[in-house]
């Protein structure tokens, strides 16, 4: 059963830069699609970005194009997240997770992460 654990959240301030990342803990997953979500308090769950085995390939939400980059390396079996300009509507708890396939802007993804929290104040 594969384990995903995300790291780097924290409390920044508006206009901030976070990197998240995501280590994995076994490689029979290096050649799927990974992806990164979030979730703020009393809203569900939604996509942010995701990107396919290669590299080659990334999807990422209207909210976050520009500011985020998803990035994945496939010798670390990890995924990361560079968030830049950080807003206070990205506070959220940050999830990543995996699934075979191409990359997909919705939650159909089958195994997640913990989660790490990423509060931005004003």
């Amino acid at each position: 059963q594969v384990q995903l654990v995300e790291s780097g959240g924290g409390l920044v301030q508006a206009g901030d830069s976070l990197r998240l990342s995501c280590a994995a803990s076994t490689h029979t997953f290096k050649i799927y699609t990974k992806g990164w979500f979030r979730q703020a308090p009393g809203k569900e769950r939604e996509f942010v970005a995701a990107i396919n085995w290669s590299g080659g390939l990334s999807v990422y939400a209207d909210s976050v194009k520009g500011r985020f980059t998803i990035s994945r390396d496939n010798a670390k079996n990890t995924v990361s997240l560079q968030m830049i300009n950080l807003k206070p509507e990205d506070t959220a708890v940050y999830y990543c997770a995996t699934k075979s396939g191409s990359p997909t802007p919705d939650t159909m993804y089958d195994y997640w992460g913990q989660g790490t929290q990423v509060t931005v104040s004003s």
